[in-house]
């Protein structure tokens, strides 16, 4: 998947917590928040001052830890996550956070791996591969936490039993040049138009499942005859959605479709009012054998804080009492895009391969190197984005 557009740190970045707001935490939370019986953040409806009573005492054993965190993020370009983790330095600047972007389907694998090989480096992931998360519940690779905010999220995007939780909501839409005016295309037949032929860059469908799922809704809609039509537009085929996102604008193309995360000023995202898209809740977890457990307890509950999740990231809010994004709908209030609908389509992998196949039998194999790891450097075990190992 890709992360939407990145904003300026200082926008998630607050002020410090004083050491002397901690006494005010509640007593639930005063409880040790590594023991999966105590009471958790989310456990009783806080203020936003509770919140950041919360987070300081968090914060200070995260110092005691060590002051490590290391969060794999679900991705398809370096640096995508780095307003997060710019952010998160600027609130705790003595927790020493690296966050590793890279496709969800490299990560899940890598987590798979380090848990068999008893050599666990990650300590929070967030990713797009939602039907992973109740599996590792079910084998116990997951720690047992609420953080912040637990009561404001829904109940159809977290754990019943708090082992994971969605954290926030990608879309991805339309990404047009802004030379095309009111003229740019909207609805998934406009990309059809022979204007368009030769003009458009498209993310190859069967190297993201968030792509392949916007797909399967269009040739649910449309049948299988709108997707050869849209070969014949000659579009050009890239690996991952921010690539595809960055060329609107260039070299004669002028649009994209199953992408977010506008790049520059030559382009602009919309979504169609009628024909479908997606979103989805990127679902977040602290690994039961993380080093920094402390720390990814601070990062869950920050991420998950009012004052983090309100401020503007670009995407939807996974928190109830959170507005959405200015000039947008609520996320369950789009007609034409149901946000539970790619885990759906998820969960049932012999179906999505079986149309996976089918998507690259038209569309032809994925080329390219991955545009998250363009230099081949993460391997099993990274603990940084420049591929150092754990």
């Amino acid at each position: 998947m890709t992360a939407t557009r990145p904003l300026a740190a200082s926008a998630l970045a607050f002020g410090l917590v004083t050491a002397a707001t901690t006494v005010t935490a509640s007593s639930a939370w005063a409880q040790d928040a590594n023991a999966s019986t105590a009471p958790t953040a989310g456990t009783t409806a806080a203020t936003e001052a509770e919140e950041q009573a919360e987070l300081a005492r968090l914060y200070e054993q995260a110092r005691a830890e060590g002051g490590g965190l290391v969060v794999y993020a679900g991705g398809d370009k370096p640096g995508q996550a780095d307003y997060l983790r710019d952010a998160f330095r600027e609130r705790f600047p003595e927790v020493d956070i690296d966050i590793v972007v890279d496709f969800s389907k490299h990560h899940n694998a890598r987590i798979d791996h380090q848990v068999d090989n008893g050599n666990v480096v990650a300590d929070v992931v967030h990713f797009q591969t939602i039907d992973d998360f109740p599996r590792w519940k079910e084998e116990g690779i997951l720690e047992q936490y609420r953080p912040l905010g637990w009561n404001q999220i829904p109940d159809t995007i977290k754990d019943a039993d708090g082992f994971y939780t969605g954290v926030f909501y990608f879309g991805f839409g339309n990404v047009t040049a802004t030379t095309l005016g009111d003229n740019a295309p909207v609805e998934a037949q406009d990309f059809l138009k022979p204007e368009y032929k030769d003009k458009l860059v498209i993310t190859f469908p069967q190297d993201d499942d968030a792509v392949l799922y916007y797909f399967k809704q269009l040739t649910d809609t449309y049948g299988w005859d709108y997707v050869e039509r849209l070969i014949e537009q000659n579009p050009r085929w890239v690996r991952g959605t921010q690539d595809a996102a960055q060329l609107v604008g260039t070299d004669g193309l002028v649009a994209a479709f199953g992408s977010a995360g506008v790049q520059s000023d030559a382009s602009r995202l919309s979504f169609p009012q009628n024909s479908p898209w997606v979103a989805w809740p990127q679902t977040g977890a602290i690994l039961k054998d993380a080093p920094h457990k402390a720390a990814a307890q601070l990062y869950l509950s920050w991420l998950l804080s009012k004052e983090a999740q309100q401020n503007d990231i670009g995407t939807w809010s996974a928190r109830n009492d959170v507005a959405p994004p200015e000039g947008r709908q609520g996320i369950n209030e789009y007609d034409n895009m149901n946000p539970l609908g790619l885990g759906e389509f998820m969960n049932d992998r012999g179906a999505l391969d079986r149309y996976k196949a089918r998507i690259n039998l038209l569309v032809g194999d994925v080329t390219g190197v991955n545009p998250a790891d363009p230099e081949g450097v993460l391997g099993t075990h990274p603990v940084s984005q420049d591929g150092r190992q754990g």
